[in-house]
C-alpha cells in the first residue's frame, strides 16, 4: 500500500498524511453515531472531564473503566462557576473512549478492513492491535489544549511500537486546533520517552522519566494541516500537540492506538483488557 517514498518519509518524520483515506459516506456514518451516542448520554451528577493539564487530578474510576466502556467525556471549559453547562450538552463533550471500535458496529466497521490491516503491516506492525479509539470533538470556542505529549507514553512497550492512526472528520486548520509536531522528534536524542502515565489498582499517575524539553512551537514544529478523509499516521515517540480551539468550527477527529503483539505491553500501562473483551487487530 505504500510506496518506498512513503516509507522512508515515515521513518525519517516520524508521521505521514494519506489524503482521502476515508469517503464522505464513511464520515458522514461515524459523526452521526458519535452524535447519537452522546444524545444518549446523561450525565446526571457524573461531571468526568478530560485535561491533559492535571492529568493525575483528572483520573477516577469512570476514566479506568472506560476501557472496555464507551464513555463520554467534558470539555474543561464546558461548566461555569455554578457547575452548570455553558453550552449545550452537545457542544459540551471532548471526546468519546475507549473502546467503541470493539463495542459499536459503525465503529467497527470504520476501524477495520483490509486496507487499514495493509497499511498497519507497511508501517512495521506485524501483528497489530487496537487498544483505544477515541472520538474527539475539539468543540468550538471551548476546545481544550492537548499539551506536548508522546503516546507511547500511554502504551508503553518493549521494543516501542504503539502507532496512532488519526482521520481527520472535518477540516483541521490552525484556527480550529489543528495538531503540531516535531519532524524527525521520534529518532535520536530527542526520541527518548520523557513520561509514562502508569497504573496500579485504582490509582494511576504521570511518572517523570527524562527532562528533555519539549519543542519551541514556533521554531521547530509543523502544523499537520489535513482535509476531512485525510488519516495521519505517526510513531509513538513523536511529540505532538494541539492548541485550543476559539474558532466558531469545530475539528472532529477519531484516533486509534495500536501496538506490535510482537511487542511486550506493559502491565503498568493505565489500559488493560480481559478475557470477556480481548484486545484485537485490523
Amino acid at each position: 500500500m505504500l510506496s518506498t517514498e512513503q516509507k522512508q518519509a515515515y521513518d525519517a518524520q516520524g508521521f505521514l498524511i494519506l489524503p482521502g483515506f476515508k469517503s464522505a459516506a464513511q464520515i458522514a456514518a461515524l459523526r452521526s453515531r458519535a452524535e447519537a451516542i452522546v444524545e444518549a448520554f446523561d450525565p446526571g451528577a457524573q461531571r468526568a472531564i478530560f485535561s491533559t493539564q492535571e492529568q493525575d487530578r483528572k483520573v477516577d474510576d469512570y476514566f479506568l473503566d472506560s476501557a472496555c466502556e464507551m464513555r463520554c467525556f467534558f470539555e474543561e471549559e464546558a461548566f461555569d462557576a455554578r457547575g452548570e453547562l455553558r453550552v449545550p450538552k452537545a457542544l459540551s463533550i471532548n471526546k468519546i473512549g475507549h473502546a467503541m471500535h470493539d463495542l459499536d458496529p459503525v465503529f467497527d466497521a470504520f476501524s477495520h478492513g483490509p486496507e487499514l490491516a495493509a497499511l498497519a503491516r507497511d508501517l512495521g506492525l506485524a501483528r497489530p492491535q487496537i487498544w483505544q479509539s477515541m472520538y474527539i470533538f475539539k468543540q468550538p470556542g471551548i476546545g481544550g489544549e492537548v499539551r506536548w505529549h508522546q503516546d507511547a507514553s500511554f502504551f508503553d512497550s518493549e521494543p516501542v511500537t504503539v502507532t496512532t492512526f488519526w482521520f481527520a472528520l472535518e477540516d483541521a486548520t490552525r484556527e480550529n486546533g489543528c495538531m503540531w509536531t516535531e519532524p524527525g522528534g521520534h529518532r535520536g536524542a530527542r526520541g527518548v520517552l520523557r513520561e509514562r502515565f502508569v497504573r496500579e489498582g485504582r490509582r494511576a499517575w504521570m511518572e517523570a522519566l527524562d527532562d528533555t524539553p519539549w519543542p519551541a512551537t514556533e521554531a521547530n514544529a509543523v502544523p499537520l494541516e489535513v482535509e476531512a478523509g485525510s488519516l495521519v499516521v505517526f510513531h509513538g515517540l513523536l511529540p505532538h500537540y494541539s492548541a485550543a480551539n476559539r474558532s466558531a468550527r469545530s475539528r472532529h477527529a477519531y484516533t486509534l492506538h495500536v501496538t506490535d503483539g510482537a511487542s511486550a505491553y506493559s502491565p503498568r500501562n493505565w489500559l488493560q483488557r480481559d478475557a470477556l473483551l480481548p484486545v484485537r487487530g485490523f
